[in-house]
């Protein structure tokens, strides 16, 4: 599981508490994001190191990120071999196209918030070569009103299915039994 821009793995709680006894493993690394100082190529290197320290000999596994952490998660998949590790990629919340709330962000000062930006020359190196994406089951699930990432179908990966999941608000997607009924489900599902 990893973590959005403004989050820890903490951000998980809800969700954790939701899978406890059903899944074996559960991995949620600590990402320094610096209120996205860290670029997502930076950031999915991070998690990469993460992973091989935390899970050396797990095998292939299901990745969830959440906001920001699915653009780094998809990032790690695409371009640092994560898809030899991954079955299934699950993106919450995620501004896959981008999102007009990273439009103002400096990529000098942020780089990590300027990824974030739709046509950001990391989206677009990531949409021109989906065959890494193409070997891993994808599911998007996002919210219609989320104003953090804006407008909501940008939250969509351009493979996979994608679901609309009934909250308000991007919190909401971790919170809302609404929104963690699905998620688990689909964890769950072999």
């Amino acid at each position: 599981m990893v973590h959005g821009l403004l989050d820890t793995p903490a951000v998980f709680g809800r969700l954790r508490q939701q899978l406890a006894g059903r899944r074996e493993l559960l991995i949620s690394p600590a990402l320094p994001l610096r209120l996205g100082r860290t670029s997502v190529q930076e950031a999915a290197r991070l998690l990469d190191r993460e992973l091989e320290w935390m899970a050396p000999r797990f095998g292939v596994m299901d990745v969830l990120g959440f906001s920001m952490g699915g653009v780094i998660a998809r990032t790690w998949i695409q371009r640092l071999g994560g898809e030899r590790r991954t079955r299934r990629f699950i993106s919450l919340g995620s501004p896959q196209q981008g999102t007009w709330t990273a439009q103002p962000w400096s990529s000098r000062l942020f780089p990590g918030l300027a990824d974030l930006k739709p046509g950001s020359p990391l989206l677009q190196g990531l949409n021109s070569d989906l065959e890494g994406l193409r070997r891993v089951e994808c599911h998007s699930f996002y919210s219609a009103l989320d104003l953090a990432v804006v407008p909501a179908w940008s939250a969509v990966l351009p493979v996979g299915s994608q679901r609309v999941l009934p909250v308000a608000t991007h919190p909401q997607l971790l919170r809302d039994p609404a929104a963690l009924a699905p998620l688990v489900a689909e964890l769950l599902r072999d």
